[in-house]
């Protein structure tokens, strides 16, 4: 049996984490929740995950910053997932390396639907 997937959720929002969590599980995806960046960068190499989902708007450091630490040492994809819709917001994302900007509020179904065709 082949190994799941990790999935990599960091948001503050532990609803929105939760219920990502779920579908993502019900998909047969492995899952760890963190709320802020820092707990992101400490959790990113023991967890191994295949792709990150990052909120831009947390506690401390930012989704922004966060893209810019893991993309310095690694190309796993990132969907950056937010509240923040601004062209400027999204641009700024794909300059840092996001693979993925999907604006909350989002289809949790969309959602994974773009995690597979990513991780295909």
């Amino acid at each position: 049996m082949a190994e799941k997937q990790r999935i990599l959720i960091v948001d503050d929002d532990a609803n929105i984490a939760e219920l990502i969590s779920l579908y993502l599980m019900k998909e047969c995806y492995e899952t760890m929740i963190v709320g802020d960046g820092e707990e992101a960068l400490k959790r990113f190499p023991e967890f191994k995950p295949n792709l990150v989902l990052l909120d831009l708007m947390l506690p401390g450091m930012d989704g922004y910053q966060v893209c810019r630490e893991l993309r310095s040492s690694s190309q796993v994809p990132i969907i950056m997932l937010t509240a923040r819709s601004e062209e400027r917001d999204e641009l700024l994302g794909f300059e840092l390396g996001v693979d993925e900007y999907i604006s909350k509020p989002f289809s949790p179904k969309i959602l994974v639907a773009r995690i597979d065709a990513i991780l295909r």
